[in-house]
């Protein structure tokens, strides 16, 4: 399965940026190891168009691409998967749609249980945070660090950690448990992604 390619590293998620194709392209070059599209503004027609580019894009460099809620949207362009939140599609909605090579990920938040569930379900990984203050989702429930050792100890599928990371606090999730830091602003904000992308990677350096 293509799931067997992300079991650690740096999980990207799309913001609403100018020249979105340009910098999802230099954060593919610099290894991620999976993309998001994420796009709340957008409407059906540009959802789909850009979707559509960004996938072309992560199959160029092999790199799984995901749709953020959209099941449909995943099922119609050919995603490698979709990653649902607790408002969203059923995990066994979306399997039945999308079939069993589907990556398939869950939002757990701050709750051990709901993690629990989807890896009985069959998710094929699961995300805690946010951790930190986040632009991206400030009202988000906070996650204590300790869910990350607690479900380290009972979870087999890879565990992301979201909400607020930086190149200076990543280092802390991956020690306490999380194989995948997911990364929306401090990605795309910024400049200079292929910089960005290896900054974030030296959070893994010393867990290897």
């Amino acid at each position: 399965m293509i799931n067997a390619k992300f079991q650690s590293g740096i999980y990207a998620i799309t913001d609403n940026v100018l020249n979105l194709e340009q910098k999802v392209e230099q954060c593919l070059k610099a290894g991620i190891s999976l993309l998001q599209y994420r796009n709340k503004i957008a409407n059906l027609q540009q959802k789909e168009k850009q979707a559509k580019q960004l996938l072309k894009l992560c199959q160029q460099y092999k790199v799984p691409f995901i749709i953020n809620d959209d099941v449909v949207l995943a099922k119609k362009i050919g995603a490698n998967g979709v990653h649902l939140g607790k408002t969203d599609a059923t995990y066994q909605m979306a399997r039945q749609q999308l079939g069993k090579q589907a990556i398939i990920g869950i939002s757990c938040y701050n709750q051990l249980e709901l993690a629990l569930e989807a890896q009985q379900q069959g998710a094929d990984y699961i995300a805690f945070g946010r951790f930190f203050p986040s632009n991206t989702k400030p009202n988000a429930c906070l996650a204590p660090l300790e869910i990350l050792q607690q479900a380290s100890q009972k979870i087999t599928i890879p565990i992301v950690a979201i909400g607020g990371i930086t190149p200076q606090n990543g280092q802390l999730l991956v020690q306490h448990g999380a194989q995948l830091l997911a990364v929306v602003g401090g990605l795309f904000a910024n400049q200079n992604q292929i910089n960005q992308v290896k900054l974030y990677q030296t959070c893994f350096e010393e867990n290897q």
